[in-house]
């Protein structure tokens, strides 16, 4: 049988390749927002992952580090690292904000890092180029996507930074990277007030405590000295040594510290199930608009072309053509632009829209299959309308007209 479609694809194949690649790019907008949630769930797995630790010890009834705010006291973890099970335990502190180099700046996460080796937990565990923080201030170790070099020179709050260390891949859960300084810094620059701010603290307690009872002496200065320590971190990351149960530690740690503790399990669902769950619900309402605009282009492309051959499947039924071959030639139509759609799609949102998309887009193999299918069946059920349209055709008109 002479395939009808492909005859009348080549007859206007210029018309049909440019708007097979109209609906291509709407497609890789389509594709596009899958792998921009792909990239969120990746972006908070390689957090975690990242992080070395197996438990996350908190601020207690807080759903800290990431996702809230957490505070306990800095000496904390030398009560955790000497627990039946516990390998290694370091303080953590965490906080977004504009880090500033040159006339630039760059939004970041600053994470602040205990002294160690390579695999205490909260390191980097790989960089690409330079090497780790080995002083106890002042330097820095950032991540590729900064845009930061070997060198530079980085201002985090009052004080700056050389950045010694790159990575890859080290970024908070809503993708901005980080950038990692030494604890005691990274707690200065978390708590520390301004000295405005500690002046004006400092006159208010002076104040009150002569106000409300005589001077005890030592007190005032007691206090003061008190406000200019930072004795509090955001969490402590535990490693449990092999061969203990992870949940069984981590009870252990809650019912003896009284502390808020979780498991890698547990803060996954935390970053997928809460931080990102909003995010989410957005995103499957943008795919599903976009799969409904796709169809109704789709639909009225298909209905455009039918129309545009209404005689010509007249003079087909008139000659006695079966009604199975009109609809294959419609349905083909349909399925061929719909092919034409993906591969431009996927090409654009692959070549394109993912390496320009600020964001980190993942585009896995399963979705590729998955947003091919589901184009196959839009581009099938669109073409019902042009069916029944080619099914109502007199074949009269192809003497009449």
């Amino acid at each position: 049988m002479i395939s009808l479609a492909g005859r009348d694809i080549m007859h206007s194949l210029g018309k049909f390749v440019l708007t097979g690649m109209g609906l291509g790019l709407l497609i890789g907008v389509t594709l596009s927002m899958a792998g921009i949630y792909r990239g969120l769930v990746d972006d908070g797995k390689a957090l975690l992952e990242n992080s070395g630790a197996d438990l996350w010890v908190v601020q207690q009834d807080t759903i800290g580090p990431y996702a809230e705010a957490s505070s306990i006291y800095s000496d904390v973890w030398r009560g955790i690292r000497s627990m039946p099970g516990v390998a290694r335990a370091a303080n953590a502190t965490y906080f977004t904000m504009q880090v500033r180099q040159g006339e630039r700046d760059v939004r970041a996460m600053v994470a602040g890092i205990t002294a160690g080796e390579l695999g205490t937990p909260g390191w980097p565990p790989h960089l690409i180029a330079g090497r780790q923080i080995t002083r106890g201030h002042y330097e820095a170790v950032a991540d590729f996507a900064t845009g930061f070099k070997i060198g530079d020179r980085l201002q985090i709050r009052r004080n700056y930074y050389t950045v010694v260390g790159l990575t890859r891949r080290m970024v908070s859960s809503g993708g901005d990277p980080i950038v990692f300084i030494p604890l005691k810094d990274a707690q200065e620059a978390q708590f520390l007030k301004d000295n405005d701010a500690i002046w004006q603290q400092r006159h208010r307690t002076a104040a009150n405590q002569a106000f409300n009872r005589p001077q005890v002496p030592g007190l005032l200065d007691a206090v003061i000295a008190s406000q200019s320590t930072n004795s509090y971190v955001n969490a402590v990351l535990v490693q449990v040594e092999p061969g203990h149960d992870v949940d069984a530690v981590a009870e252990s740690i809650r019912r003896w510290k009284r502390l808020t503790v979780y498991t890698r399990s547990q803060m996954e669902e935390i970053l997928v199930g809460k931080m990102i769950a909003t995010s989410a619900k957005q995103i499957g309402m943008f795919l599903a608009i976009l799969s409904l605009v796709s169809a109704a282009i789709v639909a009225f492309i298909i209905y455009t072309l039918t129309l545009g051959k209404i005689r010509e499947i007249a003079v087909l039924k008139l000659i006695g053509t079966k009604n199975r071959t009109i609809v294959g030639l419609i349905m083909q139509q349909a399925i061929a632009l719909g092919v034409i759609g993906f591969v431009v799609g996927k090409i654009t949102a692959t070549l394109v829209m993912a390496p320009i998309f600020p964001k980190y887009v993942l585009l896995q193999p399963f979705d590729s299959i998955i947003g091919f299918v589901v184009v196959m069946v839009i581009c099938m059920l669109s073409s019902i309308i042009s069916i029944r349209a080619a099914m109502k055709v007199d074949p009269a008109e192809a003497i009449g007209g």
